[in-house]
C-alpha cells in the first residue's frame, strides 16, 4: 500500500509514450516515488532547522536536491509568493501551473541602471577616549532615540539632586553614558537627602554606614564625586553642608570595595577648598571653621597614604600648594592653619623638617603682633593666631623622638640661656618661647641640632 496515487504514475508514463503498465509495476513505481519524496523532505527539513526557521522554503528543497545529486528545479525562489493558476483538461482533470509575470522588454531596456554598490572597506575610530565619547559621525549622537531611556541622570538632570542644589531648571549633559538601574538612582537620591538632613542624626549615621560597607556602589562613585564638588562650591557659608561632604568623601575612601583611584584628581579640589579656603562658614561665627579644616586635613592624610604610590606627583603638587599658602602673608590665618595641617598630613616629620621649620623664623612676623597684643573686637584675630601657633607646635612636635625628658639630657648638655637663644634664633621668639615653656627638651634638641645639621 502506498500513499502516492498510482494514477499519477500512469499519467506521467503516458506523457512519455508508455501506454501499457501493469498494476504491479504501477504499485512499485508509486512506492519508489514516495520514498524519494520523503528523502528529499528529510534533507530539506535539516536545512530548515539549521537555519533556525519554522517554515520550509523552496530554497531548502533546492539545497536538498543538490545534496542528493539531483538537478534542482529552476524558476522557484522564496523571496516572492508563488501564484498558481488552474486549467481544465476535461471533466475532473484540473491542471495547476505557476503564473509567470509578463515582462515588457522595452520598459526593461529603457529602465535606468541600478547604482554601483560601494566596495567593502574597513576603518577604525575611537569609541571613547578616557571615558569621553568623541563627537564623530561613527559614534551615536546625543539625539539618539534610546538616550532618554539609557543615559543615566547627571547631577543637574537628577530631580532629587537638582532640588537639593537649587538648580531645578539647569540641565547638565553627562560626559559618559551609563546604564544606571532604577535601584541605584533611588539609592543615590535617598543618600543625598539623608546626609543633608540636619534634624536627623541617626539618618545621617545610617547613610554613612551604608556608604562605608556597601560593595555594590561602583557606578555611583562619579556621581557622588560630582555631588561633593557641587555642594562645596555652592555652600561655602554653610559649615554643616561642607562637613557632611567631607564625611561623605571619608565614607567613600573607607569603602574597600570601591575603586576611587581614577577619581582622586576630582575629589581633592573640594577637600582643599575646605582645608585652605579663605572664607568658610557664617561670618557671625568666625572660629567654627577650624574643625572643618581638621577634618579635611585627615582626608588629605588618608589620600596621601593610599594613593601616593600610584601617583608619584600627588605629594609634590600638594606640598607646593600648601607651602605657597603658608608663606603668603596676605592670606587669612585660617588658610595658614590649613596649610600647616596639610603639610604635616602629606609627609609627617620629613616634610615638617624640610618645609615648615626653616620658615618659622620668617613666619613669626605674621602672628607675633596678634599673639602678643591682639586687641581686635571679640579677640577673633588673637584666637586665630593661637590656633595657628598650636598647629605649628603640633607639627614640629612630630620631630621629637621621645616625650618630655628630664632636666639633664642623655648627651650630657644642660638646657640654659644659650640653648634658648639658639632655639629662638632658629624658630622665632613666639614658637621657641612656647616650646621652652613646655619644657619639651627632646624637641628643643631636635630643632637645635637639626638647624646645625643644615635644616
Amino acid at each position: 500500500m502506498t500513499y502516492w496515487n498510482p494514477d499519477n504514475v500512469r499519467d506521467v508514463a503516458e506523457s512519455v509514450g508508455i501506454s501499457s503498465l501493469s498494476d504491479d509495476v504501477l504499485q512499485s513505481l508509486s512506492r519508489d516515488v514516495e520514498y524519494r519524496l520523503s528523502q528529499v523532505l528529510e534533507e530539506a527539513l535539516k536545512f530548515m532547522r539549521h537555519s533556525k526557521r519554522m517554515v520550509l522554503s523552496t530554497q531548502d528543497i533546492s539545497q536538498a536536491l543538490r545534496v542528493l545529486d539531483v538537478e534542482p528545479l529552476y524558476g522557484y525562489e522564496s523571496t516572492r509568493p508563488l501564484r498558481f493558476g488552474e486549467a481544465s483538461l476535461g471533466p475532473g482533470q484540473p491542471l495547476f501551473y505557476v503564473e509567470d509575470e509578463e515582462v515588457d522588454f522595452e520598459k526593461l531596456i529603457n529602465a535606468p541602471l541600478p547604482k554601483v554598490p560601494k566596495e567593502i572597506s574597513f576603518t577604525a575610530h575611537w569609541l571613547a577616549v578616557e571615558g569621553v565619547q568623541p563627537s564623530i559621525p561613527q559614534n551615536p549622537s546625543s539625539t539618539d532615540s534610546r538616550s532618554s531611556d539609557l543615559v543615566s541622570k547627571a547631577a543637574g538632570t537628577n530631580a532629587g539632586l537638582a532640588s537639593i542644589s537649587g538648580n531645578d531648571n539647569v540641565t547638565v549633559k553627562p560626559l559618559v553614558k551609563h546604564i544606571l538601574s532604577k535601584e541605584l538612582q533611588i539609592y543615590f537620591e535617598r543618600i543625598s537627602l539623608a546626609i543633608l538632613d540636619e534634624s536627623n542624626e541617626d539618618y545621617r549615621i545610617a547613610a554613612f554606614s551604608s556608604l562605608r560597607s556597601d560593595p555594590g556602589l561602583h557606578q555611583l562613585v562619579p556621581y557622588f564625586v560630582q555631588f561633593i564638588a557641587e555642594k562645596v562650591t555652592h555652600s561655602m557659608k554653610n559649615l554643616f553642608v561642607l562637613a557632611q561632604m567631607m564625611h561623605l568623601a571619608a565614607a567613600m575612601l573607607d569603602n574597600e570595595s570601591l575603586f576611587i583611584e581614577p577619581y582622586v584628581a576630582s575629589i581633592i579640589p573640594p577637600i582643599l577648598t575646605c582645608l585652605i579656603g579663605r572664607r568658610l562658614g557664617d561670618p557671625t561665627n568666625p572660629l567654627a571653621h577650624f574643625s572643618l579644616r581638621d577634618l579635611a586635613a585627615s582626608l588629605i592624610l588618608t589620600i596621601a597614604k593610599k594613593y601616593a604610590t600610584s601617583s608619584l606627583t600627588l605629594k609634590p603638587r600638594l606640598a607646593r600648594t600648601f607651602l605657597k599658602n603658608f608663606l603668603d602673608p596676605y592670606k587669612p590665618l585660617g588658610v595658614h592653619y590649613g596649610a600647616i595641617c596639610g603639610l604635616q598630613a602629606i609627609g609627617g616629620p620629613e616634610v615638617v623638617k624640610v618645609l615648615i621649620v626653616p620658615n618659622l623664623k620668617t613666619y613669626e612676623e605674621v602672628v607675633r603682633d596678634d599673639v602678643v597684643g591682639g586687641e581686635d573686637e571679640g579677640g577673633v584675630r588673637r584666637t586665630e593666631a593661637e590656633m595657628v601657633v598650636r598647629a605649628i607646635l603640633k607639627a614640629v612636635g612630630s620631630l621629637e623622638g621621645v616625650g618630655k625628658e628630664g632636666v639633664r639630657l642623655t648627651n650630657g648638655w644642660v638646657p640654659g640661656e644659650e640653648m634658648r637663644e639658639r632655639l629662638v634664633d632658629n624658630v622665632g621668639e613666639v614658637i621657641g618661647g612656647r616650646i621652652w615653656e613646655l619644657e619639651r627638651w627632646g624637641l628643643v634638641r631636635a630643632l637645635v641640632e637639626g638647624a646645625n645639621a643644615g635644616v
